[in-house]
């Protein structure tokens, strides 16, 4: 058993709390109080400051000791400064005490000592007080831009927390809506006895085993988004190959950008289902994008030649959670905006700036 363990001695807590920077302070304004004093008084300056030294030391102790003193019948702040203004006369005493060898007698019977007392006594306490009452200041704005900066970090948690939840609740929308209508194709095509339903199905077992794992990604990209939708139109094209043709002209430079899963893939899904799908002779999807001049914002857009939207038709479910999902994920300037396009067909823009993408 090893016994040359060495026991590092803790001290008190309220003495652990006073900072050099105090003692340093505590010392400058000593000097400065004996530099004052000292035209007074007979004692040589080096009395006269280590008198000085002691009660501001002193004083020091106690009103850090006063702050860590647990009582109910004084406000805190009051009875710091209070043990300030009692203290400052009791160390003044203690330290001609001192400097006498305790004769009390001798400091009595000597009147230039006692006013010596006096004049130390009042000094201390007037300056201890204006020093306590600024510390207690700094002290309280310390503790309100903690509490200030305690309370934003916990509101931007709450809020990240709930923008989390947000996107989960609407993947969670938004999946099964995806899954259930390209199924519901399948089973058309199988219905109408359709020799095609047999590599559909393969399509979309194919898609599914790429797409499953992405569709909760918190790290996904535009490139994976744009791997997914080019799935999607071919599993389409399958489908309807006379009626549906599709091009996709977004820049290389983009493809590494964060970019939520399944967006740009709810654009492409509501072009095919209510833009070519009722059209008699079909038509073309068009994605593409690009950067503005400030090199910040970017827009992506799904066009398509169908027979267009009514210019008073409301948003479906997928495009309200799909704006809900680009204000969570880029920000509140994020938008989804929808344009008729000349003769017929509707373009969907995403205009978001990446700067504002959420980490």
């Amino acid at each position: 058993m090893n016994t040359n363990l060495s026991v590092r001695p803790r001290l008190p807590r309220w003495l652990a709390s006073i900072t050099w920077r105090s003692v340093v302070l505590v010392a400058v304004l000593c000097v400065l109080v004996a530099a004052a004093l000292n035209p007074i008084f007979i004692s040589p300056f080096a009395q006269v400051l280590g008198r000085t030294l002691f009660v501001g030391i002193s004083l020091l102790l106690v009103f850090t000791a006063a702050g860590h003193w647990q009582q109910r019948w004084l406000p805190r702040w009051l009875m710091r400064v209070f043990a300030v203004v009692v203290c400052a006369p009791v160390a003044t005493l203690a330290a001609y005490l001192i400097a006498s060898s305790g004769d009390v007698a001798g400091l009595m019977n000597n009147w230039s000592r006692i006013s010596g007392i006096f004049l130390i006594s009042i000094s201390a306490a007037a300056v201890g007080v204006v020093m306590s009452l600024g510390a207690l200041y700094r002290e309280r704005d310390a503790q309100a831009r903690a509490e200030a900066l305690q309370f934003e970090l916990e509101r931007e948690t709450l809020e990240r927390q709930a923008a989390d939840a947000r996107l989960a609740l609407l993947h969670a929308q938004i999946e099964p809506h995806f899954l259930f209508n390209s199924l519901a194709n399948v089973q058309a095509l199988v219905e109408s006895g359709s020799d095609r339903a047999a590599p559909v199905l393969r399509q979309l077992i194919a898609y599914l085993r790429a797409a499953m794992p992405r569709l909760n990604d918190a790290d996904a990209t535009l490139e994976s988004e744009l791997r997914l939708v080019r799935a999607y139109l071919d599993l389409m094209q399958l489908r309807m190959p006379d009626r549906l043709r599709f091009e996709i002209d977004i820049p290389p430079g983009l493809a590494g950008l964060r970019f939520p899963t399944m967006a740009l893939l709810t654009l492409v899904e509501n072009a095919v289902r209510h833009g070519i799908d009722p059209s008699e002779e079909g038509g073309r999807i068009r994605l593409a994008g690009g950067v503005a001049e400030d090199g910040e914002t970017v827009t992506l857009s799904v066009a398509d030649t169908g027979v267009g939207i009514a210019g008073d038709a409301p948003d479906g479910v997928g495009l309200a959670n799909l704006r809900s999902r680009l204000h969570a994920f880029f920000g509140a300037d994020a938008r989804l905006e929808l344009h008729a396009v000349a003769p017929h067909g509707v373009r969907a823009e995403i205009v978001f700036r990446r700067a504002q993408s959420r980490p």
